[in-house]
């Protein structure tokens, strides 16, 4: 649709308003309803969005270690701009129009749309066209948000019963939920490569068919989002946790990734001169990576919880390594092809911030073909036992420490994102850390 339909659509939509909404450094999307004639005044210049969605945590709590906004500064609206390229209609709500919003002027620097938008602007200036995409793992419950908080978190009932990947019977089973996901997801503009179940009760995974890299994160925040307003309509509740249960399969959110010539006709990760096929760029994208990675792995686990994925035999990374085709590395390569040639990055998890985890990505590749960095050996079997390049930082504290204190994270986003995400990232550490946990309470309550 060009500009003027977009708009026509808006003004005649019989609803009279509009959703818009912007992702906070947790991936969260934050938004809210506008009048139509609200978004008609602001549309050519910018609206005001309360900056404390930058200054607290996923559960609404306002950092006290942040220096960005705060008390201190009295939380003021800052100027967001909507853009109208994001135009959806929501097929779950009678196709309400849906736009996205990014920060303008100085604020900026804490907004991961335009944090992404930075790096793919380098990536353009070296003759790139990054083409990438994400696929998820969730766990699904017959369950409301109410339930789950009157059942505090246990005891909930898996969608499914037992462990069976890739399924055919257990599609069958509450087919009305599968099928909205599909249909719904490409209505809403997130078009579904694939959609199957994954080992684990009541667990769905979903790929999500690649595009020019901003276009890639809008669909892969707006995916985790769209999902869990589907379930709700189904009586379901969907979560993107890394880890659900020690004794369950955790929730991955690999990152497939390529570079292409300016004009997306040449995939640049394909050589055929290459006894795998893998072009020289493709090496140095993946050895800045591999380098990279304990400075960004905030970026791609986040969370607490994201650490408990990333452990031996979990179907999850723990060094750095890489190999063709082998799933226990923390880079898979996939030359298959001038088409298909790619790169998947296994250490992002589901519960990651889409335009965070794609900025790392792309950033620290950049970084090894600028600095032309050469591609280590890759490993041979089990990537579990490589640790001859180094093992990633094992909980959120260190992974934060690595990064902050990092002089490449800073060269790759920026002094200032780098001070702020840090700070909120160690105000995730210091909530868990004086948490009594339940663990605590089975182990030490008695014994000690």
């Amino acid at each position: 649709m060009t500009e003027k339909e977009i708009i026509d659509y808006v003004k005649n939509h019989p609803s009279g308003k509009v959703k818009v909404a912007l992702t906070d450094l947790d991936g969260v999307l934050r938004g809210k309803y506008i009048s139509t004639e609200k978004f008609l005044s602001v549309i050519n210049s910018s609206m005001g969005f309360c900056d404390v969605v930058f200054g607290w945590d996923s559960n609404d709590v306002a950092y006290d270690n942040g220096s960005f906004t705060g008390w201190h500064t009295g939380y003021p609206d800052t100027p967001a701009r909507i853009d109208i390229k994001t135009f959806r209609k929501i097929p779950w709500e009678n196709d309400v129009p849906f736009f996205l919003c990014e920060l303008i002027g100085k604020p900026a620097y804490v907004c991961p749309r335009n944090l992404l938008q930075d790096v793919i602007g380098k990536a353009e200036k070296l003759g790139y066209s990054p083409y990438f995409s994400q696929e998820f793992e969730w766990f699904n419950f017959e369950e409301t948000p109410q339930s789950v908080h009157d059942k505090k978190f246990s005891g909930l009932t898996h969608l499914s019963p037992g462990m069976f990947g890739y399924s055919i019977l257990r599609t069958t089973l509450r087919n009305d939920f599968f099928t909205a996901l599909f249909d719904q997801l490409k209505k809403f503009d997130i078009p579904i490569e694939g959609l199957h179940t994954e080992t684990g009760p009541g667990v769905y995974e979903a790929a999500i068919t690649y595009s020019c890299i901003l276009e890639a994160a809008d669909r892969a925040v707006l995916f985790k989002t769209a999902v869990k307003e589907i379930s709700y309509k189904h009586g379901i509740m969907a979560t993107f946790m890394a880890k659900w249960s020690e004794n369950l399969p955790g929730c991955s959110g690999h990152v497939h990734q390529s570079l292409w010539d300016k004009k997306s006709k040449v995939n640049l990760f394909y050589s055929e001169k290459d006894k795998n096929n893998m072009s020289e760029m493709l090496k140095s994208y993946m050895a800045g990576q591999l380098y990279c990675l304990p400075y960004i792995l905030p970026m791609l686990a986040p969370t607490i919880n994201s650490y408990k994925r990333l452990v031996e035999g979990a179907w999850a990374p723990t060094t750095q390594t890489w190999a063709v085709d082998n799933r226990t590395v923390a880079l898979r390569a996939l030359p298959l092809g001038s088409k298909s040639s790619r790169v998947e990055t296994r250490v992002v998890g589901s519960d990651s911030n889409p335009y965070l985890a794609m900025a790392a990505c792309l950033a620290s590749g950049l970084y090894g073909i600028k600095n032309k960095l050469k591609l280590q050996p890759p490993t041979t079997g089990s990537g579990y036992r490589d640790t001859a390049y180094g093992v990633l930082p094992a909980n959120l504290w260190a992974a934060t420490q690595a990064m902050k204190n990092s002089d490449v994270a800073k060269e790759l986003f920026g002094e200032k994102f780098v001070e702020h995400f840090a700070q909120t990232r160690e105000w995730e550490w210091k909530q868990f850390s004086k948490v009594v946990t339940d663990w605590e309470l089975k182990r030490y309550f008695e014994i000690i």
